[in-house]
């Protein structure tokens, strides 16, 4: 009875080690088998087999990760105080590099991340920092796929998110955008006087050189202020009519 017991023990036994041998990756997932504490191979996705004890098995994911890059203190290159925060997207493109070049890739990416974003930033301008985010996003993954490669990982994307300024610092780009529209202004005031006045120049040139242009001209405006319905006209005289009444006036004298 004993030795029946015993048997069924050991079946028992022979049962669950063959259970814990097995296991199942997605087929997003890869295994990194490392035999006796050495490298072997990577393996997945599917069904396989790992033998306890002898073989240990590292699973990760080769999916997209979004990483999201915490608020950074950023000095810009005109020294102005401002918080920073961004995204990044990458993906393990080597499972073994990954597993064995870094220990932890998903705090060695997010460390990376911060120290990255606060040194390409804090070379540009402010104006930069808000105008020219495409360049900069471009600028630190660059910069970021260049150091992970090594790593087994490849940055896809980053986009900053947010620059946040201090109060003082919103009112003072009010103030400043505010004097460059009032700036605009009276340049697009002086350009409109100046073409103008270079109209009615050309114009009374024309008119000079042909003083009967001056006559239809009068007449033009006194058709104009005919049908006008105000209950006082006041009717101008022409300077040519001024200077006939002068010589009559002289001739009968």
């Amino acid at each position: 009875m004993i030795i029946q017991y015993a048997i069924y023990a050991v079946i028992a036994l022979v049962v669950i080690f063959l259970i814990s041998m097995i296991r199942v990756l997605r087929e997003y997932e890869r295994g990194v088998i490392f035999t006796l504490g050495r490298f072997w191979k990577v393996k997945g996705p599917g069904l396989i087999i790992v033998i306890p004890i002898i073989q240990q098995m590292e699973k990760l994911s080769l999916r997209t990760i979004v990483m999201d890059v915490p608020p950074q203190d950023v000095i810009s290159r005109d020294n102005v105080s401002v918080q920073v925060n961004a995204v990044v997207y990458f993906r393990v493109t080597d499972p073994q590099s990954a597993i064995i070049q870094v220990e932890n890739y998903l705090e060695a990416i997010s460390q990376l991340s911060q120290t990255t974003l606060r040194s390409v930033l804090g070379q540009h301008e402010l104006d930069d920092m808000l105008a020219k985010r495409d360049k900069l996003n471009a600028d630190v993954q660059k910069i970021l796929d260049d150091q992970t490669d090594a790593w087994g990982i490849k940055v896809i994307n980053v986009e900053i998110k947010h620059v946040d300024l201090n109060e003082s610092m919103i009112r003072a780009i009010a103030k400043q955008a505010e004097a460059e529209r009032a700036r605009r202004a009276k340049v697009i005031n002086a350009e409109g006087e100046f073409q103008a006045a270079k109209k009615l120049q050309e114009a009374a040139e024309v008119l000079s050189k042909e003083p009967a242009s001056i006559q239809l001209r009068y007449l033009q405006s006194m058709v104009d202020i005919a049908s006008d319905k105000s209950t006082a006209i006041v009717f101008p005289l022409p300077i040519d009519l001024a200077k006939t009444f002068e010589a009559i006036i002289n001739n009968k004298k």
